[in-house]
């Protein structure tokens, strides 16, 4: 295991300087932009989050725009990433830099965590980055990294950890400390991957990697989840007039994917008598009730097992919205666990 991690500094600046990659938020490192990348970087992959960032950048083209910007725009333009509390501390933590900020990004790393939403990692990588203050900036992909370094077999999903390889890092942080935290996650995501071999050959680290010495890339890191998801079964009804109309409703504003549109659902699974029934009780006049599909949708903490039907109404019930499947595109925020039922 080796213990100085000096010796990787110059080697991994030189790897980065020949083989970045040449994302948009990176052509003039404005605060504004790390941070929309970052925060849509978290549990997304980089070729994924690419159009999302350039459209809302375009929509939401400053922090005044994103202060002022409805919910229910801003959770359209957020729409198929996830994780939609993101979204509302973006626009929350804007109208805190407008008040309190004068409408400028706050440079220093202890001023940027106060922000809603913005955590340690997200407040090292911008205050490095964009303002080049010596601080640390460790996501998956360095904790994997530098386990792999260090050959330590410790679960890196335990703070502990995480605080330990932010001390070793932040002990041979350069001077040019946005470059080494972006080279780091870039050569995590790059070469030291997640999943599949490590492109270790290609390793600018290499000969300093314990992992790789002793033949343990396999092994390293090592994550114990200690988590179980709660798994909830659903019922959704895709509710659809003859002009081809769906009916939506708008979630809670607290909560689970709040302020989202849904199809309207119930909890559980039912019998095809059930269903008439529940229709009935909610006063949906029917002629048609279709079995569509099952489906699941894995959230952090629950996991949803789902049935979705397309009924055939009558006529249009008051208790919901009706929109054209090109509003539902358009205008309505509908979020990826009922979308995948729009056929």
């Amino acid at each position: 295991m080796i213990n100085d991690l000096q010796n990787i500094v110059n080697p991994l600046l030189e790897w980065f300087a020949e083989n970045k990659s040449d994302f948009s938020w990176r052509k003039d490192r404005l605060p504004y932009h790390v941070w929309i990348s970052e925060i849509m970087l978290q549990q997304t992959r980089i070729e994924a989050v690419k159009r999302y960032y350039t459209r809302f950048i375009s929509e939401l083209p400053d922090i005044r725009s994103l202060s002022e910007v409805s919910d229910e725009k801003l959770l359209k333009l957020w729409e198929g990433l996830g994780y939609y509390s993101r979204a509302r501390n973006l626009k929350k933590s804007a109208q805190t830099i407008m008040q309190s900020y004068n409408g400028v990004f706050p440079n220093t790393y202890s001023e940027i965590i106060k922000l809603s939403g913005i955590g340690e990692y997200t407040a090292g990588a911008i205050a490095s980055i964009c303002f080049n203050e010596k601080v640390t900036a460790v996501d998956g992909n360095v904790l994997r990294v530098v386990a792999r370094l260090c050959g330590s077999k410790e679960n890196v999903l335990l703070p502990e950890v995480k605080k330990d390889t932010q001390e070793k890092l932040q002990k041979i942080l350069p001077e040019q400390s946005g470059n080494f935290n972006e080279a780091l996650m870039e050569l995590g995501e790059k070469i030291c991957v997640a999943k599949g071999t490590p492109l270790c050959q290609k390793c600018p680290l290499r000969d300093y990697c314990t992992a790789f010495k002793d033949n343990l890339t396999a092994e390293i890191p090592v994550r114990i989840k200690p988590l179980k998801r709660k798994k909830e079964e659903k019922t959704i009804f895709l509710l659809t007039d003859l002009q081809g109309n769906i009916a939506v409703e708008k979630r809670p504003q607290n909560g689970l994917l709040s302020g989202m549109y849904q199809f309207p659902n119930t909890e559980n699974f039912h019998t095809t008598e059930q269903l008439q029934q529940i229709l009935t009780e909610r006063q949906i006049s029917f002629t048609k009730i279709t079995f569509q599909k099952n489906a699941k949708h894995i959230f952090t903490h629950i996991e949803w097992h789902m049935k979705s039907y397309v009924v055939t109404v009558k006529e249009q019930s008051k208790n919901f919205l009706w929109v054209s499947k090109a509003e539902l595109s358009e205008k309505y925020p509908l979020p990826t666990a009922f979308r995948q039922f729009l056929v």
